[in-house]
């Protein structure tokens, strides 16, 4: 069964026409989530929606504890999350109101815990294809049928922030072949891998990053008013995605998102530290025993 997580990035802070929306705390051993998540069914599709910043926008990408965010959404039974996420284009050809279906990412994050492993239990993912093709090609062919202007492959270059980067880092970027620039989806990417969940980030341009010569002339109600815009576009997406994935769930995943932690564990069996397995029975309950 189908389950949908979204993680709603700047501009999301709910999701519209969900059928009995109830928020409720769920807890994790690594600690307090962004908020409460909003359970509901949409379309009779179970979703659970995180307000990553928190409501009222409280938490700073680099003060999210997307660990007990991922966990959290594991132990409520996620299957696929989208993570919808206000961005910064590096392309001229990527305006604001564009979407990115990302398949890459570039991760220049420095100071947040990047992995549900570690010492006591060591495991390595292959991040090669971080994000799902089945869930790209359906957010793709919503996203056609909405029409919303829509990249279907680009790369994410996140950066730790709070402050945006500056004039010569984003030069740099550019020249490196990313294409869109923002602070939240590193480590989102990497704990959902570890996690079994298939991934996928819906990258939202607000606006051209500061490379571009018009960037100084930006106002801000210019950003406000593209990031509202692009919120409703998202909810959209979703409210079209939600019939597509609840009939759509093949199982075992093509495309190995529910199997990456086959290949992954490292430490022996008996060098294992139970402390550190009493806290990933969730992530990684299925390959631990």
């Amino acid at each position: 069964m189908t389950i949908l997580g979204v993680l709603g990035g700047s501009g999301v802070y709910d999701i519209a026409g969900l059928e009995n929306p109830t928020w409720r705390r769920v807890a994790s051993p690594f600690g307090e989530t962004s908020d409460e998540f909003l359970f509901g069914t949409l379309d009779g599709l179970e979703v659970v929606f995180v307000p990553r910043h928190g409501r009222g926008h409280r938490h700073s990408p680099s003060s999210i504890n997307y660990r007990a965010n991922i966990d959290a959404l594991k132990r409520s039974g996620v299957t696929d999350l989208l993570s919808m996420s206000a961005c910064g284009s590096l392309c001229e050809d990527l305006p604001p109101g564009h979407f990115v279906l990302v398949d890459q990412f570039v991760d220049r994050t420095i100071a947040r815990p990047s992995s549900f492993f570690g010492e006591g239990m060591v495991a390595h993912v292959s991040m090669a294809h971080p994000t799902c093709d089945r869930l790209s090609n359906i957010a793709y062919q919503c996203a056609v049928e909405a029409a919303i202007p829509v990249r279907r492959k680009g790369t994410y270059l996140a950066i730790e922030g709070p402050q945006f980067s500056s004039l010569a880092e984003s030069r740099i970027y550019r020249s490196w072949g990313c294409d869109v620039i923002g602070m939240t989806n590193m480590p989102e990417a990497k704990l959902a891998r570890e996690a079994e969940m298939c991934f996928l980030t819906v990258a939202m341009v607000t606006d051209f990053d500061c490379w571009h010569p018009d960037h100084a002339h930006v106002q801000v109600a210019d950003v406000i008013r593209v990031l509202n815009e692009n919120a409703e576009k998202a909810k959209q997406l979703i409210r079209l995605l939600a019939p597509r994935l609840r009939d759509d769930r093949p199982t075992p995943c093509p495309h190995g998102c529910d199997r990456t932690l086959d290949v992954a564990l490292v430490t022996a069996p008996g060098a294992r530290d139970p402390k550190v397995l009493a806290g990933l029975d969730a992530i990684a309950g299925r390959v631990l025993g």
